[in-house]
């Protein structure tokens, strides 16, 4: 479906589709539930395995995580089901797990590594 076709009509997505990726950060897979090439927003699950992390990052359209089930630490911030944070553009932080987290995550723009 195209990005037009998407704003127009609207997306589901059930729980039984897409599939789940793993990413480079061990312990941690996500999976797209919308994704626009042209802007690069996109909204996702994104699962953290029991003590895994992934590394420092920028946001530079900002970041909008609403944590589903277990805990996650985003920079200062830590984070229990059903908390919500929002990440302004610009801002940065590394994300851990202690016991494994299930979030829903909104970014406007990809994210960026930094190194």
């Amino acid at each position: 479906m195209s990005a037009d076709e998407v704003h127009r009509v609207g997306i589901a997505v059930r729980k039984d589709e897409g599939r789940w990726q793993s990413l480079s950060a061990p312990g941690v897979s996500l999976k797209v539930l919308r994704s626009n090439k042209e802007s690069g927003e996109s909204t996702i699950l994104l699962r953290f395995e029991a003590g895994a992390s992934f590394p420092a990052h920028n946001h530079p359209g900002g970041e909008e995580v609403y944590i589903i089930e277990g805990d996650i630490k985003l920079g200062k911030h830590e984070l229990n089901a059903g908390d919500y944070l929002y990440t302004p553009p610009d801002g940065k932080h590394a994300a851990i797990s202690k016991n494994g987290c299930l979030m829903l995550v909104s970014v406007a723009k990809p994210i960026e590594i930094l190194r």
